[in-house]
């Protein structure tokens, strides 16, 4: 079997563990259904965008889904930093300009704390 074809089947192995139906995969990934059908069944290529998107969007470890490395999900402590991105990037240039500026005053109260308790 080509590597193609293994990573069809790593796609659709995602899909069904987390309960998606194909319409809904396609609708978090942006493509159409027909696309999310011909990756599983491996009649259309899958770009390294789309691979990129699957393990950002469900936290699927890459070299997993590449290789069949690894665990299938990343490890927890990614996640939060993940969420975060993923939210940062929804939000339009003025919010994410505001969330940065007030990301830096945590950072420098947290930093004056912990001058204060040494």
């Amino acid at each position: 079997m080509d590597a193609k074809a293994i990573i069809s089947q790593r796609i659709k192995h995602i899909r069904k563990t987390l309960k998606l139906t194909q319409q809904d995969f396609a609708n978090d990934l942006k493509i159409s259904q027909s696309h999310a059908g011909a990756m599983e069944l491996g009649t259309r290529k899958i770009p390294e965008r789309i691979i990129k998107i699957i393990c950002f969007t469900y936290n699927i470890n890459e070299n997993w889904l590449k290789a069949g490395k690894g665990e299938m999900f990343k490890k927890s402590h990614d996640l939060k930093l993940e969420e975060a991105i993923k939210n940062f990037n929804k939000l339009d240039d003025l919010l994410q300009d505001y969330v940065l500026k007030q990301l830096r005053l945590t950072l420098e109260y947290q930093q004056s704390k912990d001058k204060k308790n040494k």
